[in-house]
């Protein structure tokens, strides 16, 4: 079971095989979402308050920084290291577990974890979700969270790099 929301976030930072056991043993519904995190914003609290309302449980799948340099959003990124990236989504109320993934989509971790839920951003047509054949087949959800607008990291890396808030 994960640990209580007032604890250390980093006793919510569990490796995959720690993650699965966790999941099986985890209350009611689990939501499972994915990403980089790499700069947190408003528009990310947003998103997996969003996706943790599906369920009784939230787990993150974040993206290591080889895995994130292999998605292209530019050769400085991610700004911030795997395991910062990490302990930030782990400090925050929604987020009940969090896992690092290095392939370059999280399909062996859905598989791996069976989630209930998959929730993804609505900037993403049903059809192109990782995973979502698997949690469907499985008689589970995918949601599409609608995003706020106007919050993206690449969108705020560029508005400090234009001297602009």
């Amino acid at each position: 079971m994960a640990p209580s929301r007032g604890s250390d976030p980093a006793a919510k930072l569990l490796s995959r095989a720690d993650a699965v056991r966790w999941r099986r043993s985890a209350p009611g519904p689990v939501v499972f979402t994915n990403g980089v995190f790499d700069i947190m914003h408003r528009g990310h609290v947003a998103y997996l308050v969003a996706a943790r309302a599906e369920g009784a449980a939230l787990i993150v799948g974040v993206n290591t920084d080889a895995s994130a340099r292999r998605l292209a959003k530019g050769p400085d990124r991610p700004c911030n290291g795997e395991r910062d990236r990490a302990y930030v989504l782990a400090a925050l109320a929604p987020v009940d577990a969090v896992t690092l993934f290095d392939e370059d989509t999280p399909l062996e971790l859905i598989a791996a974890l069976e989630p209930d839920v998959l929730a993804k951003g609505a900037d993403y047509r049903l059809q192109d979700i990782v995973g979502a054949d698997l949690v469907s087949a499985r008689g589970g959800r995918v949601v599409r969270v609608p995003l706020v607008e106007g919050f993206s990291t690449t969108g705020l890396i560029e508005r400090l790099r234009r001297g602009a808030t």
